[in-house]
């Protein structure tokens, strides 16, 4: 919908004061959120305070409740937990402690609270601003605050943000937390599979998650685990001779491991718990493998938040600030949270009994009711690992003597290897014989191409790279060898996986059809690359696991910095003339400024840089990063900015550069890559089946798929997943530069400058409408996994 843009400019925090508190059992990206909270309501005037400890310090009162500054906030960005505390607090369910908390918040004309937890600590929040009249009026009768206060402070208004990482609370597709838990747990599974491979072992890994099971799930689809036990889908009666049969067949397929993963929370259908121990005993006495069990624990609470949930948090925290501003006494208390990649506001109870709900659902054993009830991501991922994780006996299997080809193009991406898994995989579970190419177009010219197996891709998923080979190649100056080779191999549909590169050759293949009728098959194209740049989409594969790689190393330069002091680092990132890695690098590592080609720049925006980072300097956070997309400005070189920053810091502050390369294409894919792939692969794969249905004609008996819906890009957009027919996005596309005309992320650059102590527009258009649970569109796939 078109619509004027609507500034927060309008928006003033004057003379109000926010405070924010974190509650429950910690996450990381929790600090994030506190951080994003404070320098927003600083930057529109209000007063914020610090309540340390949750809601016990909020009791308790003192210095557990403190106004903070800009710098209170420096350096917590990448340190995982929260710094302000949190404590399980017995008080605040009573009457006496919650009329204390209320004085103690009266006492500093608090009237907007920003609560960071769960759904216990949430519920908290809205039983104590149902109560907030009822509780002044007790304390003027009782002396300790005046009518005037009981008039000026009358309504308290709330917004919650969900720190868990079990990311088991209703109404939002990521909880602040999940992607950094399934970090630690994905490092573990990667560490433990090279051991398990060496001894032919089994093991069972215990994850948390004592009423969910997302994140055994997800890290089940991320490694391609054997079994998953989940609260939500406990398995069928019998499944104790069921799983045996699978792990047995897996070793005779010359698997050499089998992984088992439990959710703490693991019933059967009787409501009985599975534990990790149960497994592995039965696993010994049944077939005598030699099985262990590891059980994470803390693990997965801890360490350095993920690029996802620091650009998750932060993005929440400031809608957090700008719903607190928007809110009146009419307006119910609201959650903010991700849909796709947007961010919504829901009001609070609605996900709190919806998620109740999927408790009482599990309790009753309506178990279908309870997996429905988590949303559409749990289900997508549900039906994805059943679809992949166990084969069909071949005898079963049906047969539609189609034959499809999958194949690498452009640079490597993480999360290559897992889309081509599912691709393969599905294909054979739908009937298709399934054909790697290898090499890109170049290969496929050259008559590289073999059939492939389902055994033949196990273990793909955590491999980084592209292990069929890729080529930046297009097919335009092979295409008569390429119709050759799909005409001897009789390819009846094609997937492209890759970035820019991919889509090129597609259009190429779409506008050869006139020529070479072997084109006119079904063909669908995967964004992969870690650029970002595939017009159609608002993420590709890849893209996350190199924003991590470049978190990372900018957390190590900050790091050595404020050793140094005073120093500031230039920082060159890869993306050709997409700016998404320096922007969305420059938002999660925290960084003074970020150099994109869509932004342009000149001396005088420079010059302003080099004066605020002076100013910086006499602050007590002494260092500074900038972040420079590799193709920003042919003239204002990485070399060329360092040396200004050296020259105009002089005496001030002293610089570094640092050009992060190619390490930025490698490393193992993260868990967000894993998924994505795997779950748009199988999509698409679904998709070509449709077509290849629709297509085929019994005279000549072949497929004819010359319409311009039959080559398809499947992208993100916002909320959903989208097959759009590549001639039409030629429109959107910037040829030149190799960029789409438009791109979502843009919107989140005022952020980045904002908690940089920047003065800037933010548009908040698509903020501000407050939906409800049940209005969220069911077929999608969200942004978070």
């Amino acid at each position: 919908m078109d619509h004027q843009p609507k500034f927060f400019e309008n928006l003033s925090g004057s003379g109000k004061a926010i405070g924010v508190l974190t509650s429950g059992g910690d996450a990381q990206g929790m600090n994030a959120a506190v951080r994003a909270v404070v320098r927003m309501g600083i930057y529109v005037k209000a007063k914020v305070y610090f309540v340390y400890e949750g809601y016990q310090g909020m009791v308790d009162g003192g210095d557990n409740i403190v106004e903070v500054s800009w710098e209170s906030v420096s350096s917590i960005l990448q340190v995982g937990g929260t710094v302000i505390g949190s404590a399980r607090c017995k008080s605040f369910r009573t009457h006496e402690g919650r009329l204390q908390a209320a004085y103690n918040l009266v006492q500093r004309g608090i009237t907007n609270l920003c609560v960071i937890g769960g759904d216990g600590s949430l519920t908290g929040a809205n039983l104590f601003r149902e109560e907030w009249s009822g509780l002044l009026e007790e304390l003027a009768q009782n002396g300790k605050i005046d009518a005037e206060a009981v008039k000026k402070y009358a309504y308290l208004n709330i917004v919650g943000m969900v720190g868990s990482i079990d990311n088991d609370f209703c109404g939002t597709d990521m909880t602040i937390g999940t992607d950094s838990a399934l970090h630690r747990i994905i490092e573990v599974v990667d560490a433990i599979m090279t051991t398990a491979q060496s001894h032919q072992r089994t093991f069972v890994l215990e994850v948390m998650g004592r009423h969910c099971g997302y994140l055994a799930l997800v890290s089940a689809l991320a490694c391609g685990a054997d079994w998953v036990f989940i609260p939500e889908y406990p398995p069928e009666e019998g499944w104790e001779d069921t799983m045996c049969v699978k792990l047995s067949e897996n070793r005779a397929r010359k698997k050499r491991l089998n992984i088992i993963i439990v959710a703490e929370g693991a019933i059967d259908c009787h409501n009985k718990p599975i534990t990790s121990e149960k497994v592995k005993d039965l696993v010994v006495q049944r077939l005598g493998f030699d099985t262990r069990v590891t059980i994470l624990g803390h693990v997965q609470r801890g360490g350095t938040p993920s690029a996802f949930d620091r650009i998750l948090a932060s993005r929440m925290g400031v809608e957090a600030v700008l719903a607190l501003l928007e809110a009146t006494p009419a307006t119910p208390a609201c959650v903010v949270s991700l849909s796709g990649n947007q961010a919504v506001r829901l009001p609070l109870m609605e996900c709190v009994q919806m998620t109740q709900e999927v408790q009482k659902a599990m309790d009753e054993g309506r178990f279908l009711e309870a997996v429905r009830l988590r949303g559409r991501s749990f289900e997508n991922n549900l039906n994805t690992y059943k679809l992949l994780a166990h084969k069909i006996p071949d005898a079963e299997l049906p047969k539609t003597n189609f034959n499809v080809a999958v194949l690498n193009v452009g640079a490597p991406a993480a999360g290559m290897n897992a889309a081509v898994r599912a691709a393969v995989r599905v294909g054979i579970t739908e009937g298709h014989k399934m054909f790697a190419v290898i090499d890109g177009f170049e290969g496929f010219a050259r008559g590289k191409i073999k059939e492939i197996s389902w055994g033949d891709v196990g273990g793909w998923t955590g491999q980084g790279g592209s292990i069929l080979g890729t080529k930046r190649t297009l097919p335009a100056k092979y295409l008569e060898k390429i119709a050759e080779q799909m005409r001897t191999n009789n390819i009846n549909a094609l997937m492209v996986i890759g970035g820019f590169e991919a889509y090129e050759s597609c259009l190429q293949l779409h506008e050869a059809r006139a020529r070479f009728e072997e084109f006119s098959v079904p063909i669908c194209v995967l964004p992969a690359t870690i650029s970002n740049n595939v017009p159609g989409t608002d993420f590709s594969i890849g893209a996350d696991t190199a924003l991590n790689a470049i978190v990372e190393t900018c957390d190590r330069i900050k790091q050595s910095a404020s050793g140094t002091k005073r120093r500031v680092f230039i920082i060159e990132t890869m993306g050709g003339y997409c700016g998404y890695l320096a922007n969305m690098g420059a938002l999660a590592a925290g960084a003074d400024a970020a150099y994109i080609f869509e932004e342009q720049f000149d001396i005088r925006e420079l010059q302003a840089n080099v004066e605020h980072l002076t100013e910086k300097m006499k602050t007590s956070i002494q260092r500074g990063l900038v972040l420079r997309n590799e193709n920003c400005n042919e003239n204002y070189t990485t070399d060329f900015i360092y040396q200004l920053y050296s020259e105009e810091g002089k005496g001030v502050f002293d610089c570094r550069k640092n050009v992060l390369g190619h390490m930025q294409q490698g490393g193992a894919p993260s868990p967000f890559d894993r998924n994505f792939g795997t779950k748009i692969s199988a999509k698409a794969m679904q998709w070509i089946s449709k077509k290849l249905k629709e297509t085929y004609r019994k005279e000549p008996g072949k497929v004819f798929a010359n319409t311009e819906d039959s080559v398809c890009l499947l992208g993100m957009r916002r909320r959903n997943l989208v097959f759009q027919p590549v001639a039409e996005l030629k429109t959107e596309t910037d040829f030149v530069h190799r960029i789409p005309k438009e791109q979502w992320w843009l919107k989140l650059r005022p952020l980045m400058k904002i908690l940089a102590k920047y003065k800037t527009s933010y548009d908040v258009s698509d903020s501000g409408q407050l939906e409800h649970v049940a209005m969220l569109p069911k077929e999608a796939v969200p942004a978070a996994i």
